[in-house]
């Protein structure tokens, strides 16, 4: 199994967990994201590694092949002063030369290939790593808007008939009372202020008619006129 494999387990556990509830949104998130970074440095430093050993092996394939050619002139010099065993035994060591430069540049060929995967899946991995950081401040903040929304809905469900709110509309209705209260007291005082002042005014009226009526009786004692009565006929 690859690193970036590894790595893809590693954070479906930690959402796994986040899911299950077991532990803290936030602290899991925020662990995932420092393993990925992790994982990164170390797979930056397994691609320094390789790059580093592809380039010695490159070396060592170039020495070979150099030092095969070498050996090709050696031969055909003592070919040339007419030294053929001597011409063979530079043959075999250029053969020799030629065989490791051959291996070496396989070797060098397939590191190349380790350093393009591991150069591909680091890049995939800093992709990945973005967008979890993105997703990450997110996730963070529907899950701390979630709590709040938790504990709120927690106090609303504990304000019952004998809680905080009963209390509050208890108050509510005692000081409507209270205003109702003073209201009808306001009203009462001003109709009896009414009948004081209307019984004051009815007063004076009548004494005002007793006056007049004192005074008539007066003027009639004084000037008798025979009383009339009323004909019955008519």
């Amino acid at each position: 199994m690859g690193l970036i494999d590894r790595i893809l387990r590693v954070i479906r556990a930690n959402f796994n967990s986040l899911v299950s509830g077991a532990e803290d949104p936030e602290k899991i998130l925020e662990q995932t994201v420092m393993e990925m970074q992790e994982n990164l440095v170390q797979l930056r430093q397994a691609v320094a590694a390789a790059i580093a050993s592809q380039k010695r092996t490159e070396r060592q394939a170039n020495q070979a092949q150099s030092t095969a050619e070498e050996w090709y002139r050696r031969a055909q010099l003592a070919l040339q002063q007419g030294n053929e065993p001597l011409a063979r035994e530079a043959l075999t060591k250029r053969k020799a030369y030629q065989d490791t430069a051959t291996a070496l540049y396989q070797q060098v060929e397939e590191q190349n290939n380790v350093v393009t995967k591991l150069k591909k899946d680091m890049r995939t991995l800093e992709l990945k790593i973005t967008d979890v950081k993105t997703k990450k401040d997110i996730y963070i903040a529907r899950a701390r808007s979630a709590e709040t929304s938790a504990r709120l809905q927690e106090m609303l469900n504990g304000v019952d008939g004998t809680g905080s709110l009963s209390a509050f509309e208890r108050m509510e209705d005692k000081v409507l009372q209270l205003e109702a209260q003073t209201e009808a007291m306001s009203l009462s005082g001003n109709d009896n202020l009414e009948q004081k002042f209307a019984s004051l005014e009815a007063g004076s009226d009548i004494d005002a008619e007793l006056a007049n009526m004192k005074a008539q009786l007066a003027s009639g004692a004084e000037n008798p006129q025979p009383k009339q009565l009323p004909n019955s006929e008519n």
